[in-house]
């Protein structure tokens, strides 16, 4: 299984490689993103208890996420593709656990948007984010982790899709706002109560959390810490219920047409 799991992720992440323009596009919106918004609100931003924080460096763990999420998701996109190719067919009837199917799709979408999310680790020192040895090997963790919760979302929602085009307007309609109200464009300090709520039940929340503490702190006092902690349980949680829900989507059999009465 393993080995049907391991070609699987090979090809995806081989099918990234191979198409500069989709490498170049998938960390240079980011990049972009970042210098832009972080360059034009840093004279306004001044938060409480976040004093002589740019925005540069306040911004920069939500666009690592924001890499994170649409990596994840459009590598996922190829499962719509394969079985518009037929490719996908030829899988499912191979004599292998369906489950690898899941392990092979959702980790080569997960290696693919560590690839992205490594690179864009290098620009962490040029804005003072300076984490020691255990805080790196943390925040690599997490953006694995993370990694894996995007991908085997964006698996179990594109196995249920029938085009590209409805996958994309799924992935803006829902999953966009995901980012968006995870305190990765703005603090939740002082925002309304509903909102202060959804971000608070908001998975992508804990997510970004769990990446930003180990910039900021020692790896035993993260650990130490209720609030981290119980971030982390929160996207443990979320990553396991996303896979459980992939692989038992791949399990169910697509039902057949009933037969009529004259066939019957």
């Amino acid at each position: 299984m393993m080995r049907f799991a391991l070609s699987l992720a090979r090809r995806e992440f081989v099918r990234f490689i191979r198409q500069p323009q989709r490498v170049v596009g998938s960390i240079g919106q980011p990049l972009l993103f970042w210098a832009f918004l972080g360059a034009g609100l840093t004279p306004s931003f001044n938060p409480p208890g976040m004093e002589g924080m740019t925005y540069l460096e306040y911004f920069y763990p939500g666009v690592l996420m924001m890499l994170i999420l649409f990596a994840s998701i459009f590598s996922t996109i190829t499962v719509i593709e394969d079985r518009d190719q037929g490719f996908l067919q030829g899988v499912l009837v191979a004599p292998v656990p369906r489950l690898s199917i899941v392990v092979g799709k959702v980790g080569g979408a997960a290696a693919i948007a560590m690839f992205q999310a490594l690179i864009l680790l290098i620009a962490a020192p040029f804005i003072g984010l300076m984490p020691g040895i255990g805080g790196s090997l943390m925040v690599v963790a997490a953006l694995a982790l993370t990694s894996l919760g995007f991908a085997g979302l964006g698996f179990s929602i594109a196995w249920t899709m029938k085009s590209t085009a409805g996958f994309h307007a799924i992935m803006m309609v829902f999953l966009f706002p995901l980012w968006l109200l995870s305190g990765a464009l703005f603090p939740m300090n002082n925002v309304p109560a509903w909102l202060d709520f959804v971000m608070t039940i908001n998975p992508v929340t804990h997510a970004l959390n769990v990446v930003r503490g180990p910039f900021y702190e020692a790896p035993g006092a993260l650990f130490s810490s209720g609030e981290w902690l119980t971030s982390l349980a929160v996207l443990l949680a979320w990553v396991v219920l996303v896979l459980w829900l992939s692989v038992k989507r791949v399990n169910k059999r697509e039902m057949g047409a009933k037969p009529s009465a004259a066939t019957a």
